[in-house]
C-alpha cells in the first residue's frame, strides 16, 4: 500500500506512535474532506476491513497513506476451548499484509464455542491449566503471523471461582511464557475492580510494565451497581489518574489510543477528549469531578442466538 514499507514496531522498543483514535465510518467525511486530522495514528477493527475492498477500504487506504495503523481483533477467541480459526487467521494475516499494520491486537477472552461467535469479551478462568491452553494457542497464532500478538485485558462482570491467579499476575505469566505484548485497556481495569471490588492500582503496579505496547482509555457506564465498558461519553477522572500512573510506570511513551463506539461525537470533539492525554502526561488532570452518567435500560451487548 505505501511506497515506503513500515515494519512493525518491537514489543520491546516501547512504541510511542503519541495519540490516536479509532477509524470509525461517522467520521469517513470528516476525514475524507480534510488533510490534516491532528492525531498521530489510528486503530481499526480487524473485523471491519477483513474482505471489505468497498467505501471503508478507500478510506483506509488514504489514512494508512498518511498515518500508522494498528488492526484491534476481537473474533480471535484465543482463550476458547474451540480449536484456532485457521480460516480467520488466514484472512487476518492477508488484513495485514495489505496495510502493513505497526501490530496486531486482540482480547485475552473467548468469544464462542462449537463455532458460535457470541460477539462477547468473555472472562477466562485463571487457572494453571487454562494457563497453559492459551500460551500454547498464542505461540501458535504468533508463529503463524510471524510477529509478536498484543493482548488486551477485557472488562469482565463475572470471575470464577476456580481462580488459582489474579488477572494481573496470569496476564505476566502469559507474558513471561510466550513474549507477547500487552495493551492495557485502563478503562477496562477501573470497571473491572470496580465489578471485583480489587484496588486498580495493584493491577497496574503488578503488570511487566517493558512489555505495555498500548494503552486504552474510554467512558464506561453505570448501570445499578455495575460498571459496563460502553465507551460512549467522555473518560472519567478516576481512568484519566490510573492513566497517569500507567504511563509513569511504563515510561511514559506507551502509544494512547482514545475508543468511542456509541453516541460517537464529531471528530473534533473526539480529538478534544484524545487532547486531554497529551494534559495528563505533563501533570494536568482533568478538573471535573463527574464520572460517569447513570442511563436507561438500553441494551449494551448482544445476547447469544437462540
Amino acid at each position: 500500500m505505501s511506497e515506503q514499507k513500515r515494519q512493525p514496531v518491537s514489543i520491546e522498543s516501547g512504541s510511542g506512535l503519541g495519540f490516536g483514535v479509532g477509524l470509525r465510518t461517522p467520521h469517513f467525511p470528516h476525514l475524507m474532506q480534510n488533510e490534516h486530522w491532528s492525531v498521530d495514528w489510528f486503530e481499526i477493527i480487524s473485523e471491519n476491513f477483513i474482505d471489505n475492498y468497498g467505501f471503508a477500504r478507500h478510506v483506509l487506504e488514504k489514512v494508512r497513506a498518511q498515518k500508522p495503523i494498528v488492526m484491534h481483533g476481537v473474533s480471535m477467541n484465543i482463550g476458547s476451548s474451540d480449536p484456532l480459526n485457521q480460516v480467520y487467521l488466514e484472512k487476518l494475516k492477508q488484513l495485514a499484509h495489505e496495510i502493513e499494520p505497526q501490530w496486531i491486537s486482540d482480547h485475552l477472552c473467548w468469544t464462542g464455542v462449537m463455532g458460535v461467535n457470541s460477539h462477547d469479551l468473555l472472562p477466562m478462568p485463571f487457572t494453571e491449566e487454562s494457563l497453559g491452553h492459551v500460551a500454547a494457542r498464542v505461540q501458535c497464532v504468533q508463529d503463524y503471523l510471524q510477529r509478536p500478538l498484543v493482548l488486551e485485558n477485557p472488562s469482565t462482570y463475572l470471575e470464577f471461582q476456580q481462580n488459582t491467579f489474579t488477572e494481573w499476575d496470569f496476564l505476566s505469566e502469559l507474558v513471561k511464557q510466550t513474549g507477547c505484548g500487552l495493551l492495557l485497556d485502563v478503562n477496562n481495569v477501573y470497571v473491572s475492580s470496580h465489578n471485583h471490588g480489587y484496588d486498580p492500582e495493584t493491577f497496574i503496579r503488578n503488570l511487566p510494565h517493558d512489555h505495555i505496547v498500548q494503552m486504552h482509555l474510554a467512558g464506561p457506564t453505570l448501570m445499578g451497581d455495575c460498571l459496563i465498558d460502553t465507551h460512549d461519553q467522555p473518560v472519567p477522572e478516576k481512568v484519566w489518574a490510573l492513566y497517569q500512573l500507567a504511563q509513569s510506570l511504563a515510561g511514559g511513551q506507551v502509544s494512547t489510543l482514545l475508543e468511542w463506539d456509541a453516541n460517537i461525537p464529531e471528530f473534533p470533539e473526539l480529538v478534544a477528549e484524545l487532547n486531554k492525554a497529551r494534559d495528563v502526561l505533563n501533570g494536568n488532570l482533568p478538573a471535573s469531578k463527574k464520572v460517569f452518567n447513570a442511563v436507561d435500560d438500553r441494551v449494551l451487548s448482544t445476547p447469544l442466538p437462540r
